[in-house]
């Protein structure tokens, strides 16, 4: 059976665009494993009460909105660029997906003429325990400046 190109590059990015999902679906589900270690101490939400919280309250729902925000992936960066120099339009990219630690993600999306091939680098305390691309570690980079 043949396919015509028009078949295989919607199904080069829906496996694309799955992939990209997967992975987001992933990290999230890793952060919040780590959340919740035993032995892992969260603030507990106040009770609801009909009285106006205390100073002490507040201050204490600020902390536990802190901590979480600081596990979630809020640090992101893209990098477009030619992989292969005959081609042009910037079809090739990198992501960073990381939290305030520089956990998370690095996803890597290799454009050619009949393929692509997506990567994906566990980043931990912003460093790869794997070789990273300059269009990585670029988008790292930019991840990490950004709030």
């Amino acid at each position: 059976m043949a396919w015509t190109n028009e078949t295989l590059s919607a199904l080069v990015l829906l496996a694309l665009v799955l992939a990209v999902l997967t992975a987001a679906m992933s990290a999230v589900a890793l952060a919040r494993a780590r959340r919740s270690r035993p032995g892992a101490s969260r603030p507990r939400r106040p009770a609801r009460k009909s009285a106006p919280l205390s100073t002490d309250e507040v201050t204490a729902a600020i902390e536990g909105l802190r901590a979480d925000m600081a596990t979630s992936l809020r640090h992101l960066a893209v990098v477009r660029y030619d992989a292969f120099g005959d081609m042009g339009g910037h079809l090739s990219w990198s992501m960073a997906l990381l939290d305030d630690a520089g956990d998370g993600i690095v996803l890597t999306s290799i454009h050619g003429r009949s393929d692509a091939r997506t990567y994906a680098k566990n980043i931990a305390g912003w460093q790869a325990n794997q070789q990273l691309s300059p269009e990585e570690e670029e988008a790292i980079g930019f991840a990490r400046t950004s709030s």
